[in-house]
């Protein structure tokens, strides 16, 4: 059936609710259906004891989250944007992340952070930010970034019946795409496994959330000028697919990666050095990613930190045709 991607996500939580009594919501303004309607009507169905309001504190929230799913639940945290979790690091970096192992396995923590990431109208530089580089470093936790409305289902169902911290990151221009998802109730995205989101022989673009789009249309242009580019959508950051993505590395022999996130120290680093010590000199590696500063207020300013289609576009070609490289941005 076809819904948006906000409706998928919230349809996921609704079946793993009905499926598992343990699992259960927490964070700001549940009750009202989320700042972004994303638990609409849930609370109707399952009470204020499964849709539970919480006080402005996201150390709280997430601190008791992880007290709860160490006791036996299954808390989705809802931390309304990825900028307002920086508040409870200690919660979810040294608790969180840790306690299995600490423990010796005695202690598991099964939450599912939902942290909405990345630009939207105009929200600037702390609502505005994509962070999953940072989580990826840390041991312990699971990072997901869907970009379709089928994997946002599949990945959030996933996430909850994970035994594992998952910080779930949901790009907040994408509510309102939609696409077909599956009626299945089982329907289950797997963790650490890529999307072939386009066939290509010239080119292979790896990308994740609002982005692959981007890089979509890019592809698009660049078939129009006879270059083919395979396009890799990502899903999952950590664990993220090494094998598909350097397979498809050595048959084009050219690989970019484009994220919204910042360029320096960002994921796509990880994914180029990877290739690279894979597949030696022989293949050609780039990655395009936002510029090193805050994202700012006025659209002007804020689509300068954006890695656009034209750039995409230019860098494809230049890895192919050797034209003069762009700067990566619009």
């Amino acid at each position: 059936m076809r819904m948006s991607y906000l409706e998928a996500s919230r349809l996921a939580l609704e079946e793993e609710m009905r499926r598992d009594s343990a699992v259960w919501a927490i964070g700001e303004d549940l009750g009202r259906g989320g700042v972004f309607g994303q638990y609409r009507g849930l609370v109707d169905m399952f009470g204020t004891e499964r849709i539970a309001d919480a006080p402005i504190s996201e150390a709280a929230i997430l601190g008791a989250s992880v007290g709860a799913a160490m006791m036996g639940t299954r808390p989705v945290v809802e931390m309304r944007f990825s900028d307002f979790a920086l508040c409870a690091m200690d919660e979810l970096v040294n608790q969180a992340a840790k306690a299995r192992f600490m423990f010796g396995g005695q202690a598991r923590v099964p939450i599912v952070v939902r942290e909405p990431i990345g630009m939207w109208r105009s929200s600037a530089a702390q609502h505005s930010q994509s962070l999953e580089a940072w989580y990826a470093h840390v041991p312990g936790l699971v990072v997901a970034c869907p970009a379709t409305p089928a994997d946002n289902k599949g990945l959030l169902k996933s996430a909850i019946r994970c035994d594992d911290p998952v910080v779930y990151m949901e790009h907040k221009d994408l509510w309102g795409f939609e696409d077909e998802v599956p009626e299945d109730p089982e329907f289950l995205v797997p963790f650490g496994k890529a999307r072939m989101a386009r066939k290509g022989r010239d080119l292979t673009i790896v990308s994740w959330s609002r982005q692959l789009h981007v890089a979509a249309r890019a592809a698009e242009s660049l078939a129009r000028d006879g270059i083919e580019a395979e396009l890799v959508d990502l899903r999952t950051v950590w664990p993220w697919d090494r094998e598909l993505v350097v397979a498809s590395v050595e048959r084009t022999r050219r690989l970019l990666v484009v994220h919204e996130a910042v360029a320096v120290g960002g994921f796509g680093a990880e994914i180029v050095a990877t290739v690279a010590e894979a597949l030696g000199a022989s293949v050609r590696v780039r990655r395009l990613g936002a510029p090193r500063v805050p994202i700012g207020y006025a659209p002007s300013v804020e689509d300068a930190a954006r890695v656009s289609e034209a750039a995409i576009v230019a860098a494809g070609r230049e890895m192919v045709e050797g034209a003069k490289p762009g700067d990566g941005r619009s």
